[in-house]
């Protein structure tokens, strides 16, 4: 029954954080760019955001924790050293780089950087950026997702 809980625990928490950032990336930055001029898209996309970092960081830890323990109670940890399993591989990297995103780089870099880009008018290239970042982590997500699904049932065997 745990390894149950856990599982739904752990989509629960994918369906939300990548669901995030596929609304972002395919909803909110492509609604900025069209209807807020260059010089204000960053601070549009700040207000929005600071709404869904909080969900997006408890998503993320739930999911890390999750899968540890679910590793941990299935004993899978030699499935990290097989090739057949490269979807577990590309999880624990994409999880790694949003933990680190979202609980190190985020508030000590990239919040002190939005702070001194908005007070400058050339913030419009940073909100380019960070939309090319949302686009390939949304890409990288998709993979790790579709590597998943098929390999829990069986597709890479």
């Amino acid at each position: 029954m745990d390894l149950v809980v856990a599982r739904i625990v752990h989509v629960l928490s994918i369906v939300m954080w990548i669901g995030g950032v596929g609304f972002v990336t395919t909803v909110l930055f492509p609604l900025i760019r069209r209807s807020i001029a260059p010089d204000g898209r960053l601070a549009a996309f700040v207000q929005f955001e600071s709404s869904f970092s909080g969900q997006a960081r408890v998503s993320v830890a739930l999911a890390g924790l999750s899968g540890l323990y679910m590793t941990w109670r299935l004993d899978a940890w030699s499935r990290f050293a097989s090739a057949r399993f490269w979807w577990m591989d590309a999880m624990v990297a994409l999880w790694t780089a949003f933990a680190l995103v979202l609980f190190v780089i985020e508030p000590l870099v990239v919040h002190p950087r939005l702070r001194m880009a908005m007070e400058v008018a050339d913030s419009g290239r940073l909100f380019d950026r960070m939309e090319r970042f949302h686009r390939i982590m949304l890409v990288l997500s998709l993979v790790a997702v579709l590597g998943a699904v098929g390999g829990s049932h069986g597709l890479w065997d």
